[in-house]
Parts: structure tokens; sequence; C-alpha cells
């Protein structure tokens, strides 16, 4: 069904509905014996690699592959070690150097936010990001609006407010010591697969902003999103040269960032990849890594319904593939008492392929996502709550996984135990969480247990209660969290900050005190100009 939908799409489609900057269809993307191949980008020329990947159909195994990408190699690399080699460490421009080029971004940040508020080139978008990374509509178009949002909010004079300068007066008169923001030259961006046009988008403009010239490297699953962005941000007015587009596989890129002396790399995905990239830069990285992230449910029951909602979303939309999305549920005794339990239940089983409110899992296969929960279940007092099953009738390739939306319980203390705990707090990429239940008594389990995990990205304290609110914000430390009966752990639009706390590695995105950080360090600059005409030279110290 879902095929003929967009089959009846094409035929609505006319040559005039794809913006005159893109490359491709998207509604062709995985229908055509001859997949759309995508190129390169670097010093301002688009090139392809001497071999590339083949990117398989994520919903129909026996489908065309939607694309083909560069499998650059370490021989290829040589252009992409120059480009970055001729930035100077002062930047493409700072707050003493080309400050045109502050406007120059604001204006094109401008009219790219215009653009993609444009129906015709958002839904261009939406179907692009469908067709790698399957999601439902709404997260798609979702994804496409917080971008669209987020380059609106820097357009006119917003991108030169981020190099503000400060001031403080000197010792003596003369002097006056000035802060400035500074660019770091040439730095890199690593981006993930699950928010393919968001996340690189977000980071890739920031760096920008702050002067940087960057590198991307899209994870090859969804390169196609990114570089058909980059053919709009060129109609919008970049100078081509500005960023370079390198698809490889990892070790390729690890080698491009040590052998171009890329100054800072910005990194999102996966802890083991992280934990490597800082050990080969010698910490020269900025992370946004995995999330283990929790909710807790307070004693104060209240619109079940809403919290069930919440909690269905937060767990299972885009198939749980969100850094941000819900791993584990701590809910008081009086939420089970309520019936909460069943309404997960019933609402996760309102999801289905047709309309990618469930979608294939593209890190983990089945088989390894179906013996995670044979683990769980080997804890005493564990049960299945629903899931733990294969999708029915799907043709999603064996290379991906297919699971049904899963909650696997397990007993808050046994939990706790050293043997137990790694295992219930370990991040499936995927739509799986982990249930319990604590009473009065456990909020300090409760406690113990947030304290214990590694990473502290996201995570909600659903209550109203103020002196359980308080007792829990007061003793945790997740870098964006939500607190009141509304609480959520995912959703992060582009009006806060979004990024994980706790680690001086960590990278934020999305506002100005985001991109400040990450994409700009501190320079001061000390003006010291007048010699007093009294001076006498004292004696050497």
């Amino acid at each position: 069904m879902m095929l003929s939908r967009l089959s009846t799409l094409r035929a609505k489609r006319t040559i005039s509905t794809i913006p005159s900057w893109a490359t491709l269809d998207p509604l062709s993307l995985g229908t055509s014996t001859t997949p759309h191949a995508v190129s390169n980008l670097v010093s301002g020329n688009w090139t392809p690699s001497k071999q590339t990947l083949t990117i398989p159909n994520p919903m129909d195994r026996d489908a065309p592959a939607v694309c083909t990408v560069p499998d650059t190699t370490v021989e290829e690399l040589t252009p992409f070690v120059e480009s970055l080699r001729g930035v100077p460490k002062s930047g493409v421009h700072n707050p003493l150097k080309n400050v045109e080029r502050y406007l120059m971004f604001g204006e094109i940040s401008r009219k790219a936010g215009e653009a993609l508020s444009d129906p015709t080139i958002a839904q261009f978008f939406v179907d692009t990001i469908q067709k790698t990374v399957p999601k439902s509509h709404a997260q798609a178009m979702g994804e496409v609006k917080v971008t669209a949002d987020f380059l609106k909010n820097f357009g006119g004079d917003n991108v030169r407010f981020l190099a503000k300068s400060f001031g403080v007066p000197g010792d003596h008169y003369g002097q006056f010591s000035h802060g400035h923001r500074w660019p770091y030259g040439a730095v890199a961006i690593v981006a993930p697969f699950n928010f393919p046009l968001e996340i690189p988008v977000l980071q890739l403009m920031g760096a920008l902003f702050m002067g940087n010239k960057p590198v991307l490297k899209p994870a090859e699953k969804c390169a196609l999103v990114m570089e058909q962005f980059l053919h709009l941000l060129h109609d919008c007015g970049m100078p081509k040269r500005d960023v370079d587009l390198l698809n490889c596989q990892g070790p390729v890129a690890e080698r491009l960032i040590l052998d171009a002396d890329v100054r800072l790399t910005q990194f999102t995905g996966s802890s083991r990849v992280a934990e490597m990239l800082l050990e080969k830069t010698k910490g020269k990285v900025k992370i946004e890594d995995a999330g283990f992230d929790w909710k807790i449910l307070g004693p104060d029951v209240d619109h079940v319904d809403y919290v069930a909602w919440q909690c269905d979303q937060d767990a299972y939309a885009c198939a749980g593939q969100k850094c941000s999305a819900q791993s584990i549920l701590f809910a008081h005794e009086n939420w089970e008492k309520s019936g909460l339990f069943d309404k997960l239940k019933a609402n996760a089983s309102t999801r289905n392929l047709e309309d990618l409110s469930i979608a294939p899992v593209l890190t983990h296969t089945t088989q390894s996502i179906l013996s995670h929960a044979k683990r769980l279940l080997e804890i005493p007092g564990s049960k299945v709550l629903f899931g733990a099953k294969e999708l029915a009738n799907h043709k999603i390739p064996p290379v991906y996984g297919a699971v049904e939306p899963t909650a696997i319980f397990v007993p808050l203390t046994e939990m706790l135990k050293d043997e137990n705990f790694g295992v219930c707090t370990t991040e499936i990429f995927g739509p799986f969480q982990v249930v319990t239940t604590f009473n009065d008594n456990e909020i300090c389990h409760v406690l113990e247990a947030c304290e214990r995990m590694s990473h502290h990205l996201t995570a909600a304290v659903v209550s109203n209660d103020v002196d359980f609110q308080t007792s829990i914000l007061a003793n945790t430390v997740n870098g964006t969290t939500y607190a009141g009966r509304r609480a959520r752990t995912t959703g992060a639009p582009q009006n806060h900050w979004f990024g994980p706390a706790g680690d001086a590695r960590g990278a934020g995105i999305g506002t100005p005190e985001a991109i400040k950080l990450v994409w700009s360090c501190h320079r001061e600059i000390i003006m010291d100009t007048v010699v007093s005409r009294d001076w006498v030279q004292p004696k050497a110290t």
C-alpha cells in the first residue's frame, strides 16, 4: 500500500515541484534501477570517487538501491587535506578580519530558512529524509521545521551578535582589555544518520557563523540529504569553497582529521567512536554521544492518557532512533495502579510500517535486539510488558532491525545489582525501553541508578509535586531535562539548549550559547597604547 501511495504522488508531481537547485527526485529513490549517485565536494568542486557504496532500500530488500555514495579512500584524500591546510588558524573570518562575512551568513541563513519554509521545498526534504531514514511524515516534517526555524533565528544581524566582544577597563590610562570569540580555522563535523538534516545543518551553520572552514562527513546511509542541502546553500549565496563534503568510511575520516591537522572535530554518534576520536586527536573533539535517557514518574498521578501518549512518543517515535529517546522508565507504583502500563501497550500496538510510526532500525539487526531482550529476561522478576518480537509481514533488509515496540520490566532491586546494571542501562538505538517501578521509600534507589549511569543527555521528571521534582532535579545532571506534568525526553526544538552535562567534552546544539561554546574559543586582546610622559625606567626585577 505504501508503494501505491508513492506511485500516486509521483504521478501528481511535475518537474516544477522539484527545486531548481536539486539534483534528484526523492520519489524516484529506491525505485529507479539507476540509483542517484552522491558526490563529494572539495574546494568548490563536486567530484566522484573511484569506488562507491550501495545504500539499500531500507523498506524493501527486493527494491532497487536508494543511492550510491562515494567510498573515498585514503589515497584520494589529498585535495581534502590541502583544502583544510589552506585555512589559517585565525579562521576565514573573525572579529578583526573579513567581518562582512558575518553579514553574508546572516543573509544566507535568512534565505535558507525562508526556502525551507516553502511548502514545496519542505516536502522535498521530507521525502528525501523518509527515503533514507524511514520515519513518519510528522517526524520528518518536524525535523525540517526545526531546521528552518533555526536558520531564520540567525538571519540579519544575529550571526555577528554571536561574535559579540566585551571590554574591561585596564590598570592605567591607555590600557583596555577586549574579550573576543575566535574561530578555530579548519574543523570537522561527523554527523549521525538519525536526523540527516537537522543535526548536521545546525552544527554546520554554527561552524560557519563563527568563521571556521568545515569539512562535513555525513552518515553514509543518508548522505544525499546534506548533499542536497549544500546545493540549497549555494543557491542562497554561500561560496562553494566554504564547505567540503567528504563521503567515506570511518577510518578514512579519521586519517583526514589527523593529516589535515583539524583544530576541532564535532562528533555526534556512538560512545565507542567518540572515545576513539578523543584518544586519536588528543582531546580535540566536542561530543554529543550516547544518551541512555531516563524518565521518572512521580507519586502524583494525573492526566494518565497524556502521560501514556508522551511516553510512547519518547520511546518509539522514529523507531526509538533518537539520542534523546526514553531508554528507561521509573514509574512510581501509583502509576502502575492507574493502568499506565496497559495504556502504553495499547498505544504501541497502533504503530505500523504503513505510516512509518514504526520503522527499520538502521544500526542493529533484528537478532541483536531480540538477543538483548533475552538477556534482560534472564534477570529474576523480569518480564515482557509488550513487544520483543520481530515485525510481521515486512521486507526490511536483514542488515537492519525489524522489531515491535518493546518494553521489558525489571525489578528495581535486581536492576541495581552489579551483575545486572550494565545490561539494564545499555542503550539499544531502537524501539526498546526498560521499565521499573518504585515506592516512596525507594526514591534513593532511583537516584542511585541515575548517578551510576554513564551518559547524561536528556531526562524527564513527570511530576507537579514541587518537593519531589526538586529532589530529583537537585541530585541529577542531565544536560537537557524537562520537568512537570508534560515533561518529555525528546522533541528538542531550536529554542533551547540540547546537549549533555557532566562532561567537559560535551557539545551543545541549536542556541547562541551552544554555537559559541562549540565553534569558538576565547581570545583576549589587551590594548596598552600610552606611555606616560613622566615615565622613569624602574630598577630591574
